[in-house]
């Protein structure tokens, strides 16, 4: 067109997991939450209706007050987002100027290298080992940001605290720790925000709360940092309903640990499922697990599966093109995805052992 940026014409922008219209799918490739949120939820969220004609606070002080409770830190520390992806866009504004070098561990989310294309930094990938392990020194000493999603999708894999800590105490710029998946995991690393002033803790309530559709998230770290990405953010960045729903949500944490303890069984269900019929599935500490074949095309595991009415993920890069990443879902979708599977690589569903499989394109 020539009116617009040359960096935007050239770069592609981020695709989001497939959507249905139509509702008639077991979706598994989205990685949200087969459970309803709390009840308080929607009490908070009908409460709320009748007061939308005004802005909402645009500071969340509510909402932060209460996070800062529930993780022990100053509310000061605390900033919301329109998801935990608001809080991203926020640290690319505040520390990344353009050419800037912003790096991240790959395979990893797409949409940090879609931010650093917006803002005009240099996209910086350090590709993780086989095993999903990095090496610090791997990680480019010189940059602004480093993006690093623990545990990370889609590989469902985390780096242990001392590898972060490596990573913060050795670059010029700030370490964001995505952690929008560690209430499905054993441990997190918040005490990283404590012992580093360069590290940022992002969480996320789309996941472990069931508020996907609400688009709800924060940021944990230094004042200094927190007061300054105040400054980029969207003057009523999180709305009304938004702070009704994520305080409703955040004062009922058993409803959220309940659910979450249904979708680790699950987990483990899945994994054991997808191995019998001949996969290798990553140790997953998330809500969906990397699923790679061996011996039957993902992409096309991929397709079938769809035109069965299940929605799992698959990315063409080369690291992942013989992956599937699957949702955790219910225990009766995850039946029915195994069946379906078992349909397609021509293998019976065993009770133990390994799958018996026929011809893998008959």
């Amino acid at each position: 067109m020539g009116i617009v940026r040359r960096a935007i014409e050239r770069m592609e922008g981020y695709r989001p997991g497939e959507q249905p219209s139509d509702g008639k799918f077991i979706k598994l490739n989205t990685n949200e939450n087969p459970y309803p949120p709390s009840p308080r939820v929607r009490e908070a969220l009908a409460g709320e209706a009748e007061r939308l004609q005004l802005y909402p606070d645009p500071l969340a002080e509510a909402l932060r007050e209460r996070i800062a409770g529930i993780h022990g830190v100053p509310k000061e520390r605390v900033i919301a987002g329109n998801g935990s992806d608001d809080v991203l866009t926020m640290v690319m504004r505040t520390f990344a100027e353009r050419g800037d070098p912003v790096a991240s561990p790959v395979p990893t989310y797409t949409l940090y290298e879609t931010l650093c294309g917006i803002q005009g930094a240099r996209y910086l990938p350090v590709p993780y080992r086989e095993d999903y392990s990095l090496d610090p020194s791997a990680v480019p000493a010189r940059a602004k940001v480093v993006f690093v999603a623990n545990p990370n999708s889609p590989s469902g894999t985390l780096l242990p605290a001392a590898t972060l800590s490596a990573i913060a105490g050795r670059i010029a710029g700030v370490l964001v720790v995505d952690e929008a998946y560690v209430d499905f995991a054993r441990r997190d690393c918040l005490d990283l925000a404590r012992r580093h002033e360069n590290v940022i803790i992002l969480r996320s309530l789309s996941k472990s709360f069931s508020l996907a559709g609400l688009r709800l998230g924060y940021g944990i770290a230094r004042e200094e940092i927190v007061s300054n990405l105040r400054k980029v953010k969207d003057s009523y960045n999180v709305s009304r309903l938004a702070l009704a729903g994520g305080l409703a949500a955040l004062g009922d944490l058993p409803w959220m640990r309940e659910n979450v303890r249904k979708v680790v069984a699950t987990r483990r269900r899945l994994t054991a499922g997808l191995q019998r019929l001949g996969f290798g599935v990553l140790p997953s500490e998330a809500n969906f697990v990397l699923a790679c074949t061996t011996g039957y095309p993902a992409r096309q595991i991929h397709e079938l599966l769809k035109r069965k009415r299940i929605l799992v993920r698959y990315y063409d890069t080369p690291r992942l093109r013989d992956c599937i990443r699957v949702s955790v879902g219910t225990d009766e979708e995850t039946e029915a995805l195994l069946v379906q599977i078992a349909e397609i690589i021509g293998a019976r569903i065993p009770t133990g052992g390994k799958a018996t499989r026929g011809n893998p394109h008959g």
